[in-house]
């Protein structure tokens, strides 16, 4: 349902990329009484929410930091509940995401995904691949630093890049991330301060967003803020702002 707020959101300065850390699951949990899957199957309906929430708005792309490359090391009583809870999102999401026109894609370390998770996140990649209007990418086993190695990696077993050719063009290029635009607008649920190995490079000039909300409490009425404080704000991309007015004017 369409509130308030929403009305005064300008759609001419939509932010194109939204990513989010969604942060707080644990201590949802805690503060109820709960164990931590609890707090992490709660989250989801957050997801839902915030996916629909931002197609809703007209986002072109939405990126989840949904299992880091370091989560691997929490218990593996917890790491076989996400693993299972991401099956089950992505089972029943699917019909969904196809009805709205938004294609799925994930980012990561992938190879790392257990094969059943990893059989039905290539289907669903695959049956909403025509997808056109939003393109929501899940980050599983990803890792910032991870990422850039990664690139770098695949630059040095090439030999169509010579070393002085290399720039931060290049760089982007070979990224998980080659074929979309950076983020915009980066949300971290929880009130923690950190990127916590999240889209290091993407988000040199990302505009950064945070709220005490929790995630499995974060819905529609708080993306609308994040959006809102967004569109407050000065993007200068290092300039001044006297020359951020004039180039506008042109």
């Amino acid at each position: 349902m369409k509130g308030k707020l929403e009305s005064f959101i300008d759609k001419e300065k939509l932010p194109a990329h939204i990513a989010i850390i969604m942060d707080g699951n644990g201590r949802w949990a805690r503060n109820k009484n709960l164990d931590r899957i609890s707090g992490h199957r709660e989250g989801m309906k957050s997801v839902r929410a915030v996916v629909t929430a931002a197609k809703d708005l007209g986002i072109g792309y939405i990126t989840l930091y949904a299992f880091s490359a370091q989560n691997w090391k929490r218990p593996k009583s917890e790491v076989d509940a996400l693993m299972e809870l991401l099956k089950h999102y992505l089972l029943k999401e699917r019909d969904k995401l196809i009805e709205n026109s938004t294609r799925l894609n994930a980012i990561g370390r992938l190879q790392e995904l257990p094969k059943a998770v990893s059989d039905v996140l290539r289907e669903t990649i695959e049956m909403t691949k025509h997808g056109r209007d939003m393109t929501l990418t899940l980050a599983l086993s990803y890792g910032g630093r991870e990422e850039i190695v990664d690139a770098v990696k695949k630059i040095l077993a090439g030999d169509k890049v010579s070393p002085e050719s290399v720039d931060q063009s290049t760089i982007s290029q070979f990224l998980y991330t080659a074929d979309m635009p950076e983020p915009d607008l980066l949300i971290r649920t929880s009130g923690e301060m950190r990127l916590s190995n999240f889209m290091l490079w993407q988000s040199a000039y990302a505009e950064i967003y945070v709220t005490r909300t929790l995630w499995p409490n974060f819905r529609r009425r708080h993306l609308v803020k994040a959006i809102l404080n967004y569109q407050s704000r000065e993007r200068r991309f290092g300039l001044t702002g006297e020359q951020v007015k004039k180039r506008e004017a042109i």
